[in-house]
């Protein structure tokens, strides 16, 4: 049998509190707005997410993988578990890893914690979406969840507008109180914790949803006119945060129109019930970032940015990451 000579490689592997460290919040945004633009100028090629899931299994699996092209040309695939009832022991619910890959030979070049990449990038694109949409005086913010990504949204948030206050709610008045006590004295701005939802939103100019229910969060009479909603956790198509009377009221921008018809309950749940049609979808968020298409048009307005995550948003921060590590000398590099 022919043996072909090999060269010793070695990938760079980044934990939780590398990615942490070496992925400012700040940074991020600019580096999601880049990637989002990118993706509206037809340089990343990315397909629809595959989902995993068994019938039996607590939880599911997806797949994305991304390529950019360009002078840092990559490829990227996510591979992540999504367990929803980890949050009851203390875990986050998304559970994986990033792989980036060279473009020129396809060797793989390294292995970064997904749950870090996921809970940063997701919150960093919220804030540019909010900056983007949201009224510029906006300044008095609810987080509906007190999860992972419930932290990650107020500090997000945070480098976008001047936050006021913030007021927090969740299905547990315990963990939205554990939530609270974690973020005292890390803002100039108060954060409490609230009884309900309704009272946490009524008033609010900036809403972020970020929970793992399955049925609507959030309802249209305490959504205040000219407000910016974030709606994050729901992201399977039996799912919602938001009534249909929330997505009718609101001018609807996304981060992937495939991804929303293929995968957002709240969308396609409102779209069953005949509460909107497909004309309902205002834009892309990378088609407002390049000019291509109208953001917010009245301070009346309500903006709505469903997020559902894209593959791209990963490679993004994974190869951002393989740089800053090098330069930094941080993470671990294995032979492989």
């Amino acid at each position: 049998m022919e043996r072909h000579a090999t060269t010793a490689m070695k990938i760079l592997v980044l934990g939780h509190e590398e990615v942490v460290e070496l992925l400012p919040m700040a940074e991020c945004v600019e580096l999601m707005r880049d990637a989002l633009v990118a993706r509206a100028e037809g340089r990343v090629h990315q397909p629809l997410r595959t989902i995993v899931r068994p019938a039996e299994a607590a939880g599911v699996m997806g797949l994305m993988p991304a390529y950019a092209s360009g002078p840092r040309a990559a490829f990227g695939l996510k591979a992540i578990c999504v367990f929803p009832g980890n949050a009851a022991q203390g875990k986050d619910s998304h559970q994986g890893a990033v792989l980036l890959y060279g473009a020129e030979t396809g060797e793989l070049l390294s292995v970064v914690n997904a749950s870090a990449v996921t809970a940063v990038r997701t919150a960093a694109v919220s804030a540019l979406a909010t900056d983007v949409l949201a009224r510029e005086d906006a300044c008095d913010l609810c987080v509906v969840g007190a999860g992972v990504q419930a932290r990650t949204h107020v500090e997000a948030i945070a480098c976008v507008r001047d936050v006021r206050r913030c007021r927090v709610a969740g299905r547990s008045a315990e963990r939205a109180r554990s939530l609270v006590e974690e973020l005292r004295g890390l803002y100039e701005f108060p954060v409490e914790a609230v009884g309900t939802v309704g009272e946490a939103v009524r008033g609010a100019d900036l809403v972020v949803t970020a929970t793992n229910s399955a049925g609507p969060v959030l309802r249209r009479e305490w959504v205040s006119a000219g407000a910016h909603v974030n709606a994050v956790g729901s992201c399977t198509p039996h799912t919602r945060e938001l009534d249909a009377e929330t997505l009718a009221a609101s001018s609807l921008f996304v981060d992937s129109v495939e991804s929303l018809v293929n995968e957002a309950g709240d969308y396609l749940l409102a779209l069953r019930e005949g509460a909107v049609g497909p004309s309902h979808i205002r834009a892309e968020l990378g088609e407002v970032l390049t000019g291509a298409k109208p953001g917010r048009t009245s301070r009346q307005e309500i903006t709505l940015f469903k997020s559902l995550g894209l593959g791209v948003e990963d490679l993004a921060a994974a190869a951002f990451l393989y740089d800053r590590a090098k330069e930094a000398g941080a993470g671990t590099w294995v032979n492989f």
